[in-house]
């Protein structure tokens, strides 16, 4: 399955080069963050203002087929474009775990669904306390579920 539109890929070249490796083998190559061992998922969607094909490389937190992506940016003060793109289209999203992208809706969480998925978040990544402390933001929690 595939987004219909242009695709406009990252402006930054190790996220183009990991999602282009990745999806080539299919998901057996590129498929840890950089040098950290840590797993990592494909998630392609909608720009939030131009409406192009968007892709990303995310940290693999899966609980029972469902997903969380946290849009951390490292702490930073703003939340990552691609948390927009996400609230805008949340059913313009797939997720690729493996071979092939499957179709997913996204949405964000709060409370202590939130807490819950935070806990295992930062039980695969346990950088994510260190970015929350760097800013005044909560650092947003999606959950991405399959459509089909």
């Amino acid at each position: 399955m595939t987004l219909e539109g242009e695709y406009e890929p990252s402006a930054h070249e190790w996220v183009r080069n990991q999602v282009a490796e990745y999806e080539a083998s299919g998901g057996t190559r590129a498929n840890t963050l950089l040098d950290t061992g840590i797993p990592i998922v494909v998630v392609t969607m909608r720009g939030a203002k131009s409406g192009k094909i968007r892709k990303i490389a995310l940290m693999r937190v899966e609980h029972e087929g469902e997903y969380a992506f946290v849009a951390s940016a490292g702490g930073a003060p703003k939340h990552p474009v691609w948390y927009h793109n996400l609230l805008r289209h949340p059913d313009e999203v797939l997720l690729q775990d493996g071979p092939e992208p499957a179709p997913v809706t996204v949405r964000e969480i709060t409370g202590a669904e939130r807490e819950m998925w935070w806990s295992r978040a930062v039980s695969v990544y346990p950088p994510y306390e260190e970015y929350q402390s760097r800013t005044d933001r909560q650092i947003p929690v999606l959950v991405a579920s399959c459509r089909g």
